[in-house]
């Protein structure tokens, strides 16, 4: 092991993690086992929901807090310890709900174990096959006043869905908080999170730190989405994927190779082991 100041590694799951066919690469997984049994936190943080992000936790024996919903909730992959929460507002899910309804859009909301909409559509399927969970299908008109909504969310998958996700964007930019997802499984699909305002991965990497007993010099943290930069801008080393969009690599202390060839396990040897 290396002599190095960091205390926690925060990795983001999709393009940082994952490849385009969902896999972990031998390599990445090798260097994880590496840093977990040397005593190191190891943390997820992911616009993924808990229950789209357990079959990764359970494979790499990860136990302790992860950052689920883009920073939404911290948590226990069982979600029976929840150290941070910023759930959105009823009120703005009931408006959230009768704007999809007026635009006839597919709205998705979450509570912390649930995935609810309103009918089968392209983001199920996607939801279904890549994550690996299954909708409730339900009428969101009420579902404000009876579960604690964590995220809501838009698949778009052409050019008219983001122009409406925009339009969307843009109604509520005032009482609600927007970041965009990708996957390389997808590419040309954007996972649009719908957040309490002041919702970011950077800020649940704070309230995760001091639960930790952890200073932000001390963790060192590796993404390749746009909604990583809170996160990146964050932390004592932030690394960026080769995958990355330029944006992202523009605030990284380093760049690392692509999801596809080790980048991962690539920056791990280089700090930390």
């Amino acid at each position: 092991m290396k002599n190095h100041p960091f205390r926690l590694l925060v990795a983001d799951i999709d393009g940082t993690l994952l490849d385009k066919n969902g896999n972990i690469s031998p390599e990445d997984e090798k260097a994880l086992v590496k840093v977990r049994n040397s005593g190191m936190h190891i943390s997820l943080c992911t616009g993924r929901s808990i229950l789209a992000s357990k079959r990764v936790i359970a494979r790499l024996a990860l136990d302790g807090f992860h950052i689920f919903f883009d920073g939404a909730l911290v948590s226990s992959p069982d979600a029976k310890t929840q150290i941070y929460a910023r759930p959105i507002k009823k009120s703005a899910v009931r408006q959230i709900v009768e704007y999809a309804h007026e635009h006839d859009l597919n709205l998705e909301v979450f509570s912390v174990n649930t995935f609810f909409v309103e009918r089968e559509s392209r983001s199920t399927e996607i939801r279904r096959q890549f994550f690996g969970i299954e909708p409730t299908i339900v009428n969101l008109s009420s579902i404000w006043n009876r579960e604690r909504i964590i995220k809501a969310g838009m698949v778009t998958t052409s050019a008219e869905e983001v122009a409406r996700a925009e339009a969307f964007i843009q109604h509520f930019r005032d009482i609600l908080n927007f970041s965009h997802a990708m996957t390389p499984a997808y590419p040309g699909v954007d996972f649009v999170n719908i957040l309490a305002p002041g919702v970011t991965k950077g800020k649940a990497l704070e309230a995760l730190a001091s639960h930790l007993g952890i200073s932000l010099s001390q963790v060192i943290a590796v993404g390749d989405g746009s909604n990583d930069i809170p996160l990146l801008t964050a932390v004592g080393l932030a690394i960026a994927m080769g995958n990355a969009p330029d944006e992202v690599k523009a605030i990284a202390d380093h760049v690392t190779s692509d999801v596809d060839h080790g980048g991962l396990a690539a920056a791990i040897h280089r700090f930390l082991l």
